[in-house]
């Protein structure tokens, strides 16, 4: 469950220091061709394995395909109370309305910070995402390594819906022989006839966004195009992000940490991360530090955030130094911010 436990928690850690709140998978694609080796694309297949199982009869399974281009689209809002934390439309009435193409290479979505070693780093802010990776789908026939082409994957919980992540751990799921394309278009259909699920230890972060968004920056060639999927017998829209390999660590998502600084710090009349992060004179430049980049081993998307001292900026310019600073809170929130360059 989502459990918005996850925003109180966060409101309440800072809340001790200043109230705020911070301001910083592939199946189709919508009109653009996608690949990667997750499986994800409905072209290739993970490295998971699957073992022999058996399945009825595609004959027995009584159900006629949908053709995504003529099915009803899911609206999404990623800026509801019930969906946002650090970004809601409520604190903020200039985000984009409900189920508004979102551009996130504008502010407040887009960051410039650095590395562990002083590199320029830039990243998306997609808000705080539970712990827990919600399941996503990807259909095999019996007997093939590949899933279905045309299938577009399926998910359960859209943006607002209890139990939704950001990141998503794959679901394979092995469909009879004669099993046709968008056949199951639900998790409904998925219980309903019984197939068997293994879920994979692959994880992708694959935010579902409004039809229309766009997010152009990516680590290498990575595809920036949007992605469609099954919700409920509706297609909705997700970006991909594959600058690195993730897999579910006992359970949950794997987090790596970032040390922030905003304009003014919790605990100081109206400070907090509702403030906006401190940056050079004149530029975008902050100097929040990731731990870890892609290549790294332990590397991850979703960042611990640790809010340090403002008073400490300048001195601040790598890993070590921020360690060195004083940190006002530790683990302030997760937060699912995808590194998309580094100079």
């Amino acid at each position: 469950m989502r459990e918005h436990s996850t925003r109180r928690r966060f409101v309440a850690t800072v809340g001790v220091l200043g109230a705020g709140t911070l301001a910083g998978c592939l199946g189709t694609s919508d009109g653009e061709s996608t690949t990667t080796d997750d499986g994800m694309d409905g072209t290739t297949t993970t490295d998971d394995g699957m073992d022999g199982s058996t399945t009825t009869d595609g004959d027995d399974m009584g159900m006629e395909p949908t053709d995504p281009d003529a099915a009803e689209r899911v609206a999404v809002d990623r800026f509801s109370d019930d969906a946002g934390t650090l970004l809601t439309r409520s604190a903020n009435p200039d985000l984009p309305g409900p189920d508004e193409a979102i551009d996130f290479d504008r502010k407040p979505f887009w960051h410039q910070g650095l590395g562990p070693d002083g590199e320029i780093v830039q990243y998306y802010h997609f808000d705080v995402q539970p712990l827990a990776p919600a399941p996503i789908y990807v259909f095999l026939r019996e007997g093939e390594d590949a899933p279905v082409d045309d299938q577009l994957n399926v998910v359960g919980v859209k943006p607002g819906d209890d139990g939704y992540n950001d990141f998503w751990q794959v679901h394979r799921v092995t469909v009879p022989e004669g099993y046709e394309a968008n056949a199951i278009t639900s998790v409904d259909a998925i219980d309903a006839g019984d197939y068997p699920v293994e879920a994979t230890s692959t994880l992708v972060n694959c935010p579902i966004v409004p039809e229309g968004s766009t997010a152009e920056k990516r680590v290498g060639d990575g595809a920036t195009g949007l992605t469609r999927g099954w919700y409920d017998g509706k297609v909705l829209s997700y970006f991909n992000f594959t600058e690195a390999p993730l897999e579910v660590t006992k359970d949950i998502v794997p987090l790596s940490p970032i040390y922030v600084a905003f304009n003014t710090n919790p605990g100081e009349d109206g400070g907090g991360p509702q403030t906006g992060f401190l940056t050079e004179d004149g530029s975008s430049q902050n100097h929040n530090v990731v731990a870890s980049l892609p290549g790294d081993d332990d590397y991850s998307p979703f960042w611990l955030v640790n809010v340090y001292d403002n008073a400490d900026f300048d001195s601040v310019s790598d890993l070590a130094s921020a360690k060195e600073s004083n940190v006002l809170a530790q683990g302030a929130a997760n937060v699912n911010c995808p590194l998309v360059a580094v100079e």
